[in-house]
């Protein structure tokens, strides 16, 4: 077992962490988000299913043609192949888990600029 530090799998400048299980020997993935208001990735999928747990604020969600709002403490699960996104429609930060059913993280955009 081993303690990975959070800049260790920092993205770039920013306050998200992205875990790959298979560089850690773990069968699942995961981003740890940190939004401000009107933040979030675009539309993407993934060929396995998603689940988010808001940790701290409010989330919209994206789920093909439908979304949710989600505050803190809801749990979300997006099935494989569907295009989906959030974005932080709170006041405040948003801090949400979003875990990868997967020991890579494999993501498909909807427009190729965003990738």
């Amino acid at each position: 077992m081993a303690v990975i530090p959070a800049d260790a799998i920092r993205v770039a400048e920013s306050r998200t962490l992205r875990f790959v299980g298979a560089e850690h020997g773990s069968g699942i993935s995961f981003f740890l988000v940190t939004n401000d208001p009107g933040q979030g990735p675009s539309l993407h999928r993934h060929p396995y299913t998603e689940t988010w747990t808001v940790l701290e604020g409010e989330a919209t969600i994206r789920l093909g043609d439908d979304a949710i709002v989600a505050r803190t403490g809801d749990t979300a699960v997006v099935q494989p192949d569907t295009w989906h996104g959030f974005t932080n429609t709170g006041d405040g930060v948003l801090r949400i888990m979003c875990v990868h059913a997967s020991p890579e993280i494999v993501q498909e955009w909807q427009d190729p600029a965003d990738a």
